[in-house]
């Protein structure tokens, strides 16, 4: 599964570390229905306004990680992603495994292990034409199931084309990117460095944990 355990299982799978899949890219301020500076458009009464994008700032025990979301692109996974947030689902959850030069899995787990149950599945937007490139931030799910991330998330440290959308199957949907990271991929690297070992189900667990304090909204 190429969830909040077994990614690097999965993804060894697959090519070498080819894991999750998602919908933005580096620069998510390009795509259609969004402004360069990361505003989505609305049309209100015949005219065109723009809103700001949603900004959450994850308060890590390493240092704040300041996302910008991409409601044009993934609306569905944004939504639940800020419902989690406001409902304090992510705080005192865990990074809980680290790959550098590839990415960093938290939001599923406590430090003590037990796994945090999230809402539901979401429809899975992989295929909106969004990239897993370096600073992109996507939802983690099963290999076997194409709509079925619930909570956890990863952020890309490299550019993972291996995990965008393909196809149709489980195997080649991919993984939703639904924003970036605008402030803090100084925090992202130190927290891929932390020394990691196997342990149970998960297969890169830093020995260090790295606690998402808290998720609060920015913007």
């Amino acid at each position: 599964m190429v969830d909040g355990r077994s990614l690097v299982t999965s993804l060894s799978l697959l090519a070498c570390l080819g894991l999750m899949v998602g919908c933005t890219r580096s620069d998510p301020a390009a795509p259609s229905g969004t402004s360069a500076g990361g505003t989505a458009a609305a049309a209100v009464g015949g005219a065109l306004r723009t809103e700001p994008a949603p900004v959450v700032v994850l308060h890590t025990s390493l240092g704040p990680i300041k996302l910008r979301l991409n409601t044009a692109k993934a609306p569905a996974t944004v939504d639940n992603f800020l419902a989690q947030v406001d409902g304090g689902f992510y705080d005192q959850t865990i990074f809980h495994q680290v790959q550098p030069g590839y990415v960093v899995l938290g939001g599923g787990y406590r430090a003590d292990l037990s796994e945090k149950r999230s809402r539901y599945s979401i429809a899975n937007e992989a295929a909106n034409g969004l990239k897993n490139l370096r600073a992109t931030i996507a939802m983690t799910r099963p290999l076997d199931g194409v709509d079925s991330a619930t909570g956890p998330f990863f952020i890309n440290l490299g550019d993972n084309p291996q995990l965008d959308h393909r196809g149709a199957t489980a195997d080649d949907y991919g993984y939703c990117v639904f924003g970036d990271v605008i402030e803090g991929m100084d925090v992202v690297e130190r927290i891929a460095q932390v020394p990691a070992r196997a342990s149970g189900d998960f297969p890169s667990l830093p020995v260090e944990t790295v606690l998402i304090e808290s998720a609060t909204r920015a913007r």
